[in-house]
């Protein structure tokens, strides 16, 4: 089906001040076969009311009225729409009713996104992150996060923001002056003024990111599922961080400023809340017969960033933390699929560091910890991996983002220290419109091969959006021959790299 443009309201229409305002637009998420998340924000106590048809023209539409958004979700709301048919493009229309008088309401913010079909059809998805980081945030005479519009023609079946969905430890200043001596300048506001330390501050990063029209435009037509790293907190946050001798920062507990930092992505992000753990991130977001995605939390359970070189597993070496390792376990085996999705935060195989501990030993951010056999937390991986080729469990791809290029890389048990699991690809993209960094030194435990790797020339980094480095990757899985199609695109959409899988 061909989409169709959606345009969302101006920001601000002088001769409607009186009513609500969605000056913010409206996001879906975490779209399953007969549900869907809308959300929508509003700048004043409003309801939400959420239309939603099987058409266009909304012809026999459904209402739901939805929560009241309030201050203590920073004004933003969402509907989990259920009972909704397989495989339809849903158009749904979101409105505020003002709580003061209980009668005005907002116009209406109008969306879509298509539900997976219980039969096998193609599916395109698209992944990428690291959003608005690096100083570099809207720029209007660039034609603001333009890498946004790109993916929007690629017309997907959804999205898989893969973190670093703020900076919220980069602040955003009016101009950036670029190595050539010109300007890069931003759009600004209070909350991106300063780091992040309350509540109010992560909301406005969120917000920040959504003063763009490319950006808004995108969330009304694909829908999202967000995963979160590092900077929603801070630069290469862990139980051990030590903020003490950080003068930006007035609140030194990283565990405080965590905690405010997951509500407000929470509060922003267009997700599904886990009834038993309020506060769970990872989750299993199945798409049809041909694919199933798994987002998985690198960073709630993590123990301190360290050396990394431990020889056995224990607490020191938590990393997705026991019971996600086993809950990731259990979905892998009980997946029917055929492709299995690993949504992940951060690459496996590639060096991270995080400084220096107090004998001078390097510390690590990711999983990698230098050449040589599975050691800290690369015990965790090594056991999932091992337990995919014991239990037959075929057909998994790694999709990540984090280090600011793009790259393909094989996993191959000929070439690595550790050799007791079935080869697999991991493929990586971003940044959306951040800085550009890379390419970074991997780690021969599991044998990653670069066949492919895209980032600044030797000897620069931190490259404007202007250069042209932004990337985005694209999955295509085909109904008719169950092949797996992994495309690598730059900031116009033009492809860089292509590899197609064959189903085992």
């Amino acid at each position: 089906m061909r989409r169709r443009e959606f345009f969302l309201f101006p920001a601000v229409v002088a001769a409607q001040q009186g009513r609500p305002q969605l000056l913010y637009g409206v996001q879906s998420g975490d779209v399953l076969s007969d549900r869907a998340v809308v959300w929508s924000h509003v700048d004043r106590p409003a309801r939400m009311f959420v239309e939603w048809a099987t058409t266009e023209s909304f012809r026999d539409p459904r209402i739901v009225r939805g929560p009241a958004a309030l201050e203590p979700t920073g004004f933003t709301a969402r509907v989990d729409l259920t009972g909704l048919p397989a495989g339809q493009t849903i158009f749904y229309r979101v409105q505020f009713e003002d709580l003061r008088d209980g009668r005005t309401r907002s116009l209406p913010v109008t969306g879509h996104f298509r539900t997976p079909s219980a039969q096998p059809r193609n599916v395109r998805l698209l992944w990428s992150g690291d959003m608005c980081g690096q100083g570099y945030g809207i720029n209007p005479s660039f034609g603001g996060a333009r890498i946004f519009e790109a993916m929007r023609r690629r017309e997907p079946d959804f999205f898989i923001h893969s973190g670093d969905t703020i900076y919220a430890d980069n602040p955003i200043p009016a101009e950036v002056k670029l190595p050539d001596g010109s300007l890069w300048k931003n759009l600004t506001t209070e909350a991106k003024s300063k780091v992040a330390e309350t509540l109010d501050e992560f909301r406005g990063n969120y917000l920040y990111n959504l003063q763009d029209e490319h950006v808004r435009r995108f969330n009304a037509e694909v829908p999202q599922i967000w995963q979160w790293d590092d900077h929603e907190v801070l630069n290469n946050w862990s139980p051990g961080k030590n903020l003490d001798a950080d003068p930006r920062y007035r609140e030194k507990s990283v565990h405080l400023l965590a905690a405010r930092a997951l509500r407000a992505f929470q509060e922003h992000a267009p997700m599904r809340f886990h009834g038993d753990d309020a506060e769970r991130v990872y989750r299993h977001i199945p798409y049809g017969p041909l694919v199933d995605v798994f987002v998985i939390d690198m960073r709630s359970y993590r123990a301190a960033n360290s050396a990394n070189r431990q020889p056995r597993e224990d607490a020191s070496t938590a990393f997705l933390g026991r019971p996600q390792i086993e809950w990731l376990k259990r979905g892998l085996k009980r997946s029917t699929a055929t492709w299995k999705i690993i949504a992940s935060d951060m690459p496996i195989g590639l060096l991270v560091g995080d400084g220096k501990d107090e004998q001078g030993q390097a510390q690590w951010e990711a999983v990698a910890n230098g050449d040589g056999p599975a050691l800290g937390r690369e015990l965790e991986i090594a056991g999932l991996l091992q337990y995919l080729k014991k239990e037959r469990i075929r057909n998994t791809i790694w999709l990540t983002a984090d280090v600011h290029y793009t790259a393909a890389h094989y996993y191959d048990p000929a070439k690595a220290r550790f050799s007791d699991f079935d080869p697999f690809w991991e493929f990586v993209s971003g940044p959306l419109n951040a800085g550009t960094f890379g390419p970074g030194a991997t780690d021969d435990t599991f044998g990653p091969q670069v066949v492919f790797a895209k980032a600044p020339p030797k000897g620069q980094s931190n490259l404007p959006p202007s250069a042209g480095l932004q990337f985005f990757g694209e999955v295509e899985a085909s109904a008719q021959t169950r092949q797996l199609t992994v495309t690598l695109r730059d900031l116009t959409g033009s492809a860089l790299f292509t590899k197609t899988l064959d189903p085992a």
